[in-house]
């Protein structure tokens, strides 16, 4: 009799023990689930490189340039580009793989393959204007003369905004260096005004219309220094 029921007892044990290991095993598998159900997010997407944010909006640091980006780093307008990161090689542009991006077309046969390069280290143009920062921080004040409205961006701080004609914005506390850009919603062309304020570290900048290309202006780059370029 006591045999009998030391064997039930050990048989109760046993099933307990596989019943109580499926039950700490059982929440770990969700987990695992959702874990790699979790997609990567795409750190340069597609978007970037389509119109109209092709020309308006600068790719982070580490994407490949599209055209604005290009544009103005060949002015000195912008940080010289830090090397993609392993995420951003292996999603490549809009998510696809580094081996399904566009790669230059091969020279035919016999046909010269030149290796010279645009520079990027361009002579300085003189400031524009300068001012007094104060602790390297600069208040900006956008003042938009013109009927129509202005698409303004500080690259790597805002998003793009709109400026109603015949209206004015403050953008205070911009750590320089900056890159302000600027687009007329017309079409048409920006004189663009940058003019010190009475006020230390702030800078006033007037937005007119051009009469022709020639005089249109884009992009304001403010350096540590407190020089103002225009572009």
């Amino acid at each position: 009799m006591n045999m009998k029921f030391q064997n039930f007892r050990k048989s109760a044990e046993l099933l307990g023990a596989i019943c109580g290991g499926l039950l700490i095993s059982l929440p770990a598998i969700p987990q695992v689930l959702a874990q790699e159900s979790i997609p990567k997010i795409n750190p340069c997407p597609r978007i970037f490189y389509e119109e109209p944010h092709n020309n308006q909006v600068v790719v982070p640091q580490g994407c490949p340039p599209n055209a604005l980006t290009q544009r103005l780093a060949a002015q000195g307008l912008l940080p010289v580009a830090a090397t993609p990161s392993q995420e951003q090689t292996g999603l490549g542009v809009g998510g696809e793989s580094p081996e399904s991006s566009a790669r230059p077309p091969r020279p035919a046969p016999g046909e010269a393959v030149s290796t010279d390069q645009p520079s990027l280290l361009q002579p300085r143009q003189a400031p524009n204007a300068t001012i007094a920062l104060t602790d390297g921080k600069v208040n900006v004040r956008l003042v938009n003369d013109t009927a129509a409205k202005v698409t303004f961006q500080v690259i790597g701080d805002t998003a793009p905004r709109s400026l109603q004609g015949k209206s004015d914005v403050i953008l205070q506390g911009l750590r320089t260096p900056i890159t302000v850009t600027f687009e007329r919603e017309d079409g048409g062309q920006l004189i663009v005004t940058p003019q010190a304020s009475s006020e230390p570290g702030s800078l006033e900048v007037t937005f007119n219309e051009a009469t022709n290309a020639a005089q249109g202006r884009s992009a304001m780059r403010i350096e540590r220094n407190g020089s103002v370029f225009l572009n």
